[in-house]
């Protein structure tokens, strides 16, 4: 017989679920509020992010991420350039020994003299398209101001060689002229042929300071031609003081009641002054051509002396022993003028990058006495390395 179980008032009031609670009043309201804060908290921090995106935008960066902290600028560290002399007299005794030594070190291992043969290479290039600008610049004033420029030329350069540059002048003067267009053009395409040589030495400069061409092409170019223009323009006023100084010197004193005595002071003072403005002259060069920061005209100035002193004493010594030990008629025949030519050239370039290692070794010894390793390279900032690949940025890490 089957018994049937009928739960008690107690078990069925446990297994019953309990009725569902009625929401309180309010409930519905203060939900929505909380969504909607929510959705304000949201949109609040997306305009942030929006606001933070464009900042980094403006800065030149891309996207949401954070931009990746800035490579470390190669060359001495800022607590360096604050710790090194300001002038070349504020240099150790021991730190010019050191400039010394260094430069006969790098003469050799920045191979100067091919460079030197490089640059005598483009020079001849660029010789006869700056004789040109010169010779029609000059020719404005009259045919006796460039008469009386070579003969200044005979005098400076040592044997065939003026011989050789000479001649190329009374060939141009006959060519030479700004009156029409095409001359106009004519100079133009010359001073660009001249630049040539600039372009060159820019890349023997930046050998020799151990730095990699930083600068952009649309930078560069203008650079390499401007600095062209004011190596002609100082050229032309240098040949102007030569040659005109002793006429204004002489009207100078019968102003002043002076008369011979002013001609006389000129004739001696107007060598000190051709001096100054061909050391100019090589300090542009020297300060426009290389990818490196230096520290104003001071430190490029006594390389710049150095250029001349050795230029000219060389230029002396080759042109006494052109006049009586070479025989370099024997050996070329009608090409001797030519060699004599191209030699001296070559001592002339070899003298500016003898200068031009003396002013860096002077920019290195700088930085070590403001405490950067003395083997640690390149010893001064870059001025430009948006042109810099990769291969020039593990080159600079490796030294």
């Amino acid at each position: 017989m089957v018994k049937l179980h009928i739960p008690g008032r107690k078990e069925q009031r446990e297994t019953e679920a309990p009725p569902p609670e009625s929401p309180r009043p309010g409930f519905e309201a203060e939900r929505r509020e909380a969504v909607d804060a929510e959705h304000r908290e949201t949109s609040e921090a997306e305009r942030r992010d929006a606001r933070a995106a464009e900042r980094r935008g403006a800065d030149g960066s891309e996207g949401r991420e954070a931009p990746a902290p800035a490579a470390e600028e190669p060359g001495p560290d800022p607590e360096v350039e604050r710790a090194a002399p300001d002038t070349p007299t504020d240099l150790p005794r021991k730190s010019w020994v050191a400039v010394l030594k260094g430069s006969l070190r790098e003469f050799k291992d920045d191979e100067l003299t091919d460079r030197a043969a490089a640059l005598t290479y483009y020079g001849v290039l660029a010789l006869f398209p700056a004789l040109l600008v010169l010779v029609s610049m000059l020719g404005l004033t009259g045919r006796s101001t460039t008469d009386k420029v070579t003969e200044n030329v005979r005098e400076l350069v040592p044997g065939s060689a003026g011989d050789i540059i000479t001649r190329a002048v009374d060939q141009l003067q006959g060519n030479a002229g700004i009156g029409s267009l095409m001359a106009i053009v004519g100079l133009v395409l010359a001073v660009w042929s001249a630049s040539g040589y600039v372009g060159a030495f820019i890349r023997s400069a930046n050998a020799v300071y151990d730095m990699p061409e930083g600068r952009p092409v649309w930078k560069l170019l203008p650079m390499r031609v401007g600095v062209t223009v004011v190596l002609l323009v100082l050229a032309v006023i240098s040949s102007l003081i030569v040659v005109f100084s002793g006429g204004l010197a002489q009207q100078a004193g019968d102003a002043l009641g002076i008369g011979d005595t002013a001609l006389t002071v000129w004739s001696i003072a107007k060598w000190p002054v051709l001096v100054l403005l061909v050391v100019l002259m090589i300090a542009i060069l020297y300060w426009a051509a290389p990818n490196a920061k230096v520290k104003g005209f001071r430190w490029i100035t006594p390389g710049s002396f150095l250029a001349l002193l050795i230029w000219m004493v060389a230029s002396a010594g080759f042109a006494v022993y052109v006049a009586n030990f070479a025989s370099y008629n024997k050996t070329y025949g009608t090409m001797a003028g030519v060699i004599v030519f191209l030699v001296w050239l070559w001592i002339t370039n070899l003298a500016i990058l003898l200068g031009l290692e003396f002013d860096a070794e002077t920019v290195r010894q700088r930085a070590i006495a403001g405490g950067h390793p003395p083997e640690a390279e390149p010893y001064t900032q870059p001025r430009d390395t948006r042109a810099w690949d990769d291969q020039d940025r593990r080159r600079l890490e490796q030294t």
